[in-house]
């Protein structure tokens, strides 16, 4: 069953200048992380060694808002810009590898951070392969 996210994009009544398919997996990506990174933020507080994940509440929180942010600028083509969507896609790729790294960091101690930092792998992976096909 498609996502609900290539549902929406089958209804746009216009032309769109990328592969409604390969927009709608990013933008799931990119909803998937910022989940990811918000509860992986809040399980971070919930952590009795609160003050050694301080970073990692931060990097998170961050990467959540790009995330949450990119996707729903994608998810909007009226008056489309690449040039805004390739500098989002960009700061989106670098929020998730910085988020990733920091989160593998403590994902022998936490399951949460190694299910983050995989979230944010396939994010990056993601906006980079959106990123080659934005003309």
């Amino acid at each position: 069953m498609p996502s609900r996210t290539m549902a929406m994009l089958e209804t746009y009544p216009k032309a769109i200048n990328l592969d409604r398919a390969e927009l709608a997996a990013a933008i799931d990506a990119l909803n998937d992380c910022a989940q990811a990174c918000t509860a992986c933020a809040d399980a971070c507080l919930s952590e009795d060694m609160v003050a050694d994940l301080t970073t990692c509440v931060r990097t998170n929180l961050d990467c959540a808002d790009i995330c949450a942010t990119t996707a729903r600028v994608l998810s909007r083509h009226t008056g489309y810009d690449a040039n805004i969507s390739r500098t989002l896609l960009e700061a989106c790729a670098t929020a998730c590898r910085s988020c990733g790294d920091e989160c593998a960091g403590h994902a022998d101690t936490h399951e949460h951070c190694r299910i983050c930092a995989e979230a944010c792998r396939a994010c990056e992976q993601a906006c980079r392969d959106l990123l080659a096909r934005i003309s």
